[in-house]
């Protein structure tokens, strides 16, 4: 594999030219790699730069450049919102070429069997990621962002690989709608799963226990977790259509029925429900990969075909976030429309820009990342988090500080992201150079 995205390709996508003729050789879509790479590159560190820049000149610009590479607290879109259901719609395009020619030289039942292997093993190397078995059950995490995308590939891949686009079509919507009616309609407990509400009301309560435990900062989460059952299971009001942190129909599933390690102590933004639209994701990548695929249509039509139904459903889904609001920790319907509006609008400026206007010199670093993003992944995780860790040892501490005094204020923090990202595409390229991608 050579990204999360493409989920265990190793070989370049490739796309039929405009004109029908099948004695036309293939050609690599190289934008899907650089899309790819230049989403990673967010991920190893370069929000640090940006954050850098802003403690250097503190201006409105570099300001609401800061501010896009934050998640939203809860509800709302910033670009930082963007980076990984951005993942999940280019592993929707991916299998579009990879699955279409298997079953089309092997059969059904070879491809069938890719995707069940490559699912469970990006599945089982998301617990990897994670820690792997290192903690003790219940202690360790069984959902992540690796795990996702393997759950959102393996389902789109098996649905891909027998329904055509029409009835594809109707289940994403189906899921989508469905979702909604579920987040809606079905009552839960009137209890908001956050530490600071729950303290509140174990104080109320009179449950001295449970209120240290929600007090202490150093409470794990397995712990809080169980200081919060009692409060929980004793609330016997329900109530319908609440979409807070804490208080709703996945957080409350992933609190009573995900076991392990949760994320966020009592619910987990990988969870199961919110799975089932992660899939839906991954199906609007299907569908622009059908557009993509398609030898009756002008490149440059595709394009503008991907940037204007991009737009769409970015629109619709911020209509329909005024009732089913835009939130990414639980992956809303209308999340996914607007980031799946976004990651299309996105793939057709690359797709314009890199495979149809031939730009391509400026964007080959992206290339090298893009056909490792696992590796990169992986290894930002190893080190810490992402390469600027490794920069911090290179030139943090006391070379950061005299930097900052005798230069400009921030410009330490910069040299770190710079010194960190320089090292990652180092890396990248060695591995590219040598045709070394990750392969499970």
């Amino acid at each position: 594999m050579t990204s999360p995205s493409s989920v265990l390709e190793t070989k370049p996508v490739e796309t039929k030219p405009a004109s029908p003729s099948e004695s036309q050789p293939t050609r690599r879509l190289m934008s899907l790699d650089a899309l790819r790479g230049f989403d990673m590159f967010w991920i190893i560190g370069a929000d640090s730069l940006v954050e850098a820049l802003h403690k250097m000149s503190g201006n409105s610009v570099t300001g609401a450049l800061a501010y896009q590479l934050e998640h939203s607290d809860w509800a709302g879109m910033r670009f930082y919102d963007l980076i990984f259901p951005l993942f999940v719609f280019m592993a929707g395009v991916s299998l579009v070429f990879s699955l279409t020619k298997m079953i089309e030289r092997d059969g059904r039942s070879k491809a069938l069997k890719r995707v069940f292997i490559r699912g469970v093993l990006l599945f089982l190397f998301g617990i990897f990621n994670n820690g792997g078995f290192s903690y003790a059950w219940p202690e360790f995490r069984v959902m992540g962002v690796l795990q996702r995308i393997a759950l959102a590939y393996f389902f789109a891949g098996l649905l891909f690989c027998f329904f055509k686009p029409r009835a594809l079509a109707g289940i994403c919507a189906g899921i989508l709608l469905g979702y909604w009616a579920l987040m809606a309609f079905v009552p839960i407990r009137d209890i908001q799963l956050e530490q600071t509400n729950l303290l509140h009301l174990a104080q109320q309560s009179g449950d001295t226990a449970a209120a240290n435990v929600f007090a202490d900062s150093g409470s794990g989460r397995n712990q809080l977790r169980a200081a919060s059952r009692n409060l929980f299971d004793s609330t016997t009001n329900y109530v319908t259509g609440k979409y807070g942190k804490g208080f709703n129909v996945s957080n409350h599933f992933d609190y009573q029925y995900l076991p392990g390690r949760l994320y966020d102590a009592f619910w987990d933004p990988e969870g199961l429900l919110s799975t089932f639209p992660a899939i839906a994701t991954c199906l609007l990548g299907v569908f622009a990969g059908f557009l993509l695929r398609n030898t009756t249509v002008e490149d440059k039509r595709k394009a503008i075909y991907l940037l204007f139904l991009g737009a769409v459903a970015a629109g619709l889904g911020w209509f329909w976030g005024l009732e089913f609001p835009v939130i990414k920790k639980i992956w809303t319907s209308s999340y996914v429309l607007v980031a799946g509006g976004y990651s299309a609008m996105l793939l057709g400026t690359f797709y314009l820009i890199v495979d149809v206007w031939k730009f391509q010199s400026w964007c080959q670093p992206f290339v090298w990342m893009g056909m490792n993003s696992i590796t990169i992944y992986v290894t930002g995780n190893i080190l810490g988090g992402n390469f600027n860790r490794l920069g911090q040892r290179l030139v943090g501490g006391s070379i950061r500080d005299f930097i900052n005094h005798h230069i400009a204020q921030g410009f330490g923090e910069m040299l770190i992201s710079i010194v960190g990202l320089t090292l990652a595409f180092v890396f990248v390229r060695f591995l590219y150079q040598r045709k070394i991608f990750l392969r499970l």
